[in-house]
C-alpha cells in the first residue's frame, strides 16, 4: 500500500505545528455552501444526461484552478440517486494515490471502499480531490470552499442522493474530513477520520453528524490523544454518554471498535483504536499493513448503515424466532469475533438490534456481521465477525420467514429445535420447521 515516506519523520513536525494552529483558521469562504439537506434526496442532475464522466476534472474555486478525480459507477443510471464519497489524501499524497490505490491498486482504491461498493453492487460515486501543496491547510476556509464547489458541480452534473454524502481521509486528509464535520454537518451525512488531528480547522462543530475515528495507540506522527480530541467534539455535540472506550493492550496487535451509547438518534459516534502506528490499513496480528485490513469493511459498514432521506436508528430491528418467541442475541453484548449467536428473551438491547444492508449483511453494533465462514455445512455456527463484504456474510431474508445463507442456501436454525434462552444458532438444510422461521420487528 502506498503511503509516502513524508508521512512519517519529515511530516511530523509540520503536522504537529499545524495542530496547534488548527482552530484559528478564518471562516471566510470563497463560495456559497451547498443548500441544507431536505427530505428530497434527488440532486438537480437526476433525470438528465450526465455532464461529468470518470476521470480528471478542474474547477474554479477562490480564484484558483483546483482539480479532482471522479469515479462514476459502470452502468450509471441518471434516474438513480447515487451515494457520494470523498476520499482525501494524506500530506505528501495525491488524489491519484487515493483513486489508484497506490501499490495495492484497485483493492485499496479510496481506502478499500471502492472494492466493497463494487462487490455489493451498491452504486457509489467516488471523488478524490487534490490538495494545494499536497496538503489541506485550509487557509481562510479555501479547502472547504473547494469542497463546496465540487459538491455543487457533481450534484448538478450527476444524479446524487443528497442525503448520502460522505467524507474520509488519512492523516492530513483526516484533518480535512474533521473540518467538514465541523462546518458542513448539513451537507455530509458522516465522516471517517483515519489517524487525524485538528490540522484544517474546525469552524463550527456544534451540529450533529455521524462520526467515526480510527487511530493507532503507537502513532508517532499524530498521537492518539489528537484523535481522541476530535472524537470527543462529536461525543459532546451528538449528545453521547461520555466514556473512556476500551483500547487494545500495547503489543496485542489487535483492534477494538466501540459504538458510543446515548447518542442522538441517527448520529452515532464510533471509535476504533488499534495497536499500531500512523497507518490507515493496520492488520491484526501483524506489524505490517495492507488492503486486507479490517478498516475498509468497518468504514464501509459505518457509511452504508444510513438509509436515504432520514437519519437511521443506531439499531434497526429485532429478529424473533417463530417457535421460541425469543430474539437473535449476542451473549453478554460481546463484540469478539467468532461469538456464536443465540436465542434470548427480547430486551431491546444493542446486542439484539440488527440492520439488514443493501449488501445483504445482517449487522449488529453497527460494525459486526453475522457470518458462517467459507464452506459452511450443516451445524456451522452463525457468529459475528468484522464485516468483510464477502458472500459468507450475506443472507437472504425470505417472504416465508426463513433466512438463508446466500453462499450455501442453508437456513438460519435454532439448534435442536431449541426454544430456551441460550439455544445456539447455526445453519442447517431448510426443513420448513418453525425453528427456521423468523420475523423482523422494530
Amino acid at each position: 500500500m502506498e503511503r509516502k515516506p513524508l508521512l512519517m519523520a519529515l511530516a511530523a513536525a509540520l503536522l504537529l505545528i499545524l495542530t496547534t494552529a488548527g482552530t484559528s483558521f478564518s471562516s471566510a469562504l470563497g463560495a456559497p455552501a451547498p443548500s441544507t439537506r431536505s427530505a428530497a434526496a434527488a440532486s438537480a442532475g437526476c433525470g438528465k444526461a450526465p455532464t461529468l464522466t470518470s476521470g480528471n476534472h478542474t474547477i474554479q474555486s477562490g480564484g484558483q484552478n483546483r482539480s479532482y478525480i471522479l469515479r462514476v459507477p459502470a452502468g450509471y443510471d441518471s434516474n438513480r440517486p447515487y451515494r457520494l464519497i470523498f476520499g482525501f489524501h494524506w500530506r505528501g499524497g495525491t488524489a491519484n494515490d487515493v483513486d489508484s490505490g497506490g501499490t495495492d491498486g484497485y483493492n485499496w482504491s479510496y481506502y478499500g471502499l471502492r472494492r466493497l461498493a463494487d462487490a455489493a453492487n451498491n452504486g457509489t460515486i467516488f471523488v478524490a480531490p487534490q490538495g494545494n501543496g499536497n496538503g489541506w491547510a485550509n487557509p481562510g476556509g479555501q479547502d472547504v470552499a473547494f469542497v463546496d464547489a465540487m459538491v455543487n458541480q457533481i450534484e448538478a452534473g450527476l444524479c446524487v442522493d443528497t442525503t448520502q454524502v460522505f467524507a474520509g481521509g488519512f492523516s492530513y486528509g483526516g484533518g480535512m474530513s474533521y473540518a467538514l464535520a465541523c462546518s458542513r454537518a448539513t451537507v455530509f451525512r458522516a465522516v471517517a477520520v483515519y489517524s487525524g488531528a485538528n490540522l484544517s480547522g474546525c469552524n463550527g462543530g456544534n451540529q450533529p453528524i455521524a462520526y467515526m475515528g480510527l487511530h493507532g495507540l503507537r502513532d508517532n506522527v499524530l498521537p492518539i490523544a489528537s484523535g481522541r480530541q476530535l472524537r470527543d467534539t462529536f461525543v459532546r455535540t451528538n449528545g453521547c454518554t461520555p466514556q473512556n472506550p476500551p483500547e487494545p493492550a500495547n503489543g496485542s496487535l489487535t483492534h477494538i471498535i466501540t459504538t458510543y451509547s446515548g447518542c442522538r438518534s441517527g448520529y452515532p459516534v464510533v471509535w476504533a483504536a488499534f495497536d499500531g502506528g500512523h497507518d490507515p490499513g493496520p492488520l491484526d496480528g501483524s506489524t505490517g499493513s495492507g488492503w486486507r485490513t479490517w478498516t475498509s469493511a468497518a468504514v464501509w459498514q459505518f457509511f452504508t448503515q444510513f438509509g436515504s432521506n432520514q437519519p437511521p436508528q443506531s439499531g434497526n430491528q429485532q429478529i424473533v424466532g417463530q417457535q421460541s418467541g425469543r430474539c437473535l442475541d449476542i451473549n453478554n453484548s460481546t463484540t469478539a469475533n467468532g461469538t456464536q449467536a443465540q436465542l434470548w428473551d427480547c430486551n431491546g438491547g444493542s446486542n439484539q438490534r440488527w440492520t439488514q444492508t443493501t449488501g445483504k449483511q445482517l449487522v449488529v453494533y453497527g460494525n459486526k456481521c453475522l457470518g458462517v465462514g467459507q464452506g459452511a455445512g450443516n451445524g456451522t455456527p452463525a457468529a459475528i465477525w468484522d464485516c468483510t463484504g464477502q458472500t459468507d456474510q450475506q443472507w437472504n431474508v425470505n417472504p416465508d420467514g426463513t433466512i438463508t445463507a446466500a453462499q450455501s442456501g442453508l437456513c438460519l436454525d435454532a439448534s435442536g429445535q431449541g426454544t430456551a434462552n441460550g439455544t445456539k444458532i447455526q445453519v442447517w438444510s431448510c426443513s420448513g420447521g418453525a425453528n427456521q422461521r423468523w420475523r423482523l420487528q422494530s
